[in-house]
């Protein structure tokens, strides 16, 4: 069954694609299971968060991890820009509080999603009950290299992507899913993006600023870190930490970027503790 058939959601009249690992909600489930939003990074869609779904889903929450724009199974083009992108989050937060009858969601962002989830935080002080970020910085600047070869189309910005994005065990075929390759399926994700997608996500994290966009968010804040993140390193997150004003920083030792896959027992033990 593909994601938006499970749970169909519309924003701005326009299909949104949506994964509920395996649990249909409704009203009556989401009155008792808050509403978490999850929202991926450059790229992406929202299969990067199949290993934390469905755990979410049997343990107490209503998980929707949604496509944005242009990409996954939700339809129309990228958004050019981050500010851009957390208004639409805000219009989607709006359609799933009708669908499903709730007055509060929590988000979870990771990368590019991280800085469209702080802005939609920043802006909604009501509907927005607690904010969890995954491979956050306050900035996002983009290699030279990896923006030209995503301009052209190239095969090689989703394997600079995917080779940046994993820390030392996924280079060596570590994968806590057994006999799977980590790496491939990072590459296969990233291939699967229509052309331009990739090079508006990158060209809008280039450009970001986040300003007083953390300052502004009231809710309580997770932060969650990989030692071998190289894609936004613990210190590149710190100017951010300091500007939130409720806010736990989790470390995780080992894991790079892509750290919901790499290590997603740790990340569903952090998301447990900060979604409480």
């Amino acid at each position: 069954m593909a994601a938006n058939e499970a749970f169909s959601l519309e924003v701005g009249g326009r299909a949104v694609g949506v994964a509920t690992g395996g649990v249909v909600p409704d009203s009556a489930s989401a009155a008792e299971a808050p509403v978490v939003l999850l929202v991926h990074g450059a790229g992406m869609n929202r299969t990067v968060w199949q290993l934390q779904t469905r755990w979410l889903a049997h343990h107490g929450y209503t998980p929707l991890a949604i496509d944005l724009p242009g990409h996954g199974l939700s339809d129309g083009e990228p958004l050019g820009s981050v500010a851009d992108m957390a208004a639409w989050l805000g219009e989607a937060i709006t359609a799933v509080s009708q669908r499903l009858d709730c007055t509060q969601v929590r988000l979870v962002g990771h990368s590019m999603g991280s800085l469209i989830c702080t802005g939609a935080a920043a802006a909604d002080h009501e509907r927005i009950a607690r904010l969890v970020l995954l491979g956050t910085a306050a900035a996002m600047p983009v290699h030279p290299a990896l923006l030209g070869a995503a301009e052209r189309n190239e095969l090689l910005a989703p394997e600079l992507m995917t080779a940046w994005s994993h820390g030392n065990r996924a280079h060596v075929a570590t994968n806590p899913t057994p006999g799977l390759w980590m790496l491939g399926g990072g590459l296969a994700l990233l291939e699967r993006a229509d052309k331009g997608v990739i090079h508006a996500d990158l060209s809008a994290c280039a450009v970001y600023e986040a300003g007083d966009a953390a300052a502004r968010v009231k809710c309580p804040v997770t932060v969650i870190v990989g030692s071998e993140d190289k894609m936004t390193p613990p210190r590149a997150a710190a100017p951010l930490i300091a500007d939130f004003g409720n806010v736990d920083v989790v470390h995780l030792a080992g894991a790079g970027h892509m750290m919901m896959n790499e290590d997603p027992a740790a990340v569903r033990t952090a998301l447990a503790a900060a979604l409480t």
